[in-house]
């Protein structure tokens, strides 16, 4: 199998050069927008659900939106949310839809037959890093005991994620694996909807480890109820510094994932011009650092035609990886 060293470096690159971290925490503004109705196209829990409702906590707390409403529609690897959005357009122009890196790799595998050309690209808003997660009273200590366990007996140490296989979560695993000398091929990957359930999976033992974005467990984390054993940063994250990262443990991956708002095609150019300044602006407010840290995410902003060249970049480093992984 072809070696992955410098494609992680090329996915972390894919999106690290547009991130800055923290921002300054300044006083909110007038009302940009009256509502926001954001669609989430998984189950709650799980990343999309966090950052579409920490984003509406903070644009509504700041002042910059009147009111925000939320729902979940899970299904198709998030094609449904994505195939309802544009089948009613013309009723969904109050409507922003969250996603992230999966909208490129679930269109490149034919998930849904969709891809983010057919939305309309408001701003890719954070990033979020990876992690594996144990559960609290797991034999498994660290990221080389989950790869020893591994080489003892592949098949008893199942991987959980909250994605579809060949997936963000599956991709980020891999990774790990692949960088530890251990082959990924042979890594057994059991897939769920969204952050909720892969947790529930891993508490109850269908899985001994999951791979889940790192805001997602730091509460669980926190609360005792799971360790996470590997954080795909750079170096340990100030929401929760007591999170390895994977590389001071030996282990040569890093990832960031990047999370964004779309909306229905056809939006009106008004329209999109307010989303846009309203999600500029929260940047500068108090509630929005609290949100951001709070949940460890790093701030990208990637408006409008930035938006647009980011993901045709990563639609081509994801899709050369996942043809040497062998998904494509």
């Amino acid at each position: 199998m072809t070696k992955l060293t410098f494609t992680r470096r090329v996915m972390m690159a894919a999106t690290a050069a547009a991130i800055s971290l923290g921002a300054p925490a300044l006083a909110g503004g007038h009302k940009v927008v009256d509502s926001i109705h954001f669609l989430i196209p998984g189950g709650a829990g799980g990343g999309w659900d966090g950052t579409a409702r920490g984003t509406g906590e903070a644009l509504t707390k700041s002042g910059l939106v009147g009111s925000a409403s939320y729902e979940n529609m899970s299904g198709g690897g998030g094609g449904k949310a994505i195939g309802y959005l544009i089948e009613n357009a013309a009723s969904q122009h109050g409507t922003l839809m969250v996603n992230s890196t999966p909208i490129v790799i679930r269109s490149l595998t034919g998930v849904f037959p969709q891809s983010f050309r057919d939305l309309t690209l408001v701003a890719g808003t954070i990033g979020d890093y990876a992690a594996l997660v144990v559960a609290a009273d797991s034999p498994i200590q660290d990221v080389n005991g989950l790869i020893e366990a591994f080489n003892a007996d592949p098949a008893k140490t199942a991987v959980g994620g909250g994605s579809v296989p060949g997936g963000m979560d599956h991709l980020v695993a891999a990774m790990v694996f692949e960088a530890a000398g251990a082959d990924p091929v042979q890594m057994k990957y059991v897939p769920y909807d969204g952050g909720g359930a892969t947790m529930a999976g891993l508490l109850s033992g269908e899985v001994q480890t999951v791979s889940i974005g790192f805001s997602e467990a730091i509460e669980l984390a926190k609360a005792g109820e799971v360790r996470i054993i590997g954080v795909t940063a750079d170096e340990r994250v100030d929401a929760y510094a007591d999170a390895p990262t994977m590389v001071e443990q030996g282990n040569d991956t890093t990832f960031v994932n990047w999370r964004g708002f779309f909306a229905a095609p056809g939006l009106p150019a008004d329209k999109l011009t307010m989303y846009q300044d309203a999600i500029a602006k929260v940047y500068e407010t108090a509630e929005w650092e609290d949100v951001r840290s709070r949940n460890g995410w790093v701030n990208i902003h990637n408006p409008g035609d930035e938006f647009k060249s980011f993901l045709e970049n990563q639609e081509k480093v994801i899709g050369d990886l996942m043809r040497k992984l062998g998904f494509l």
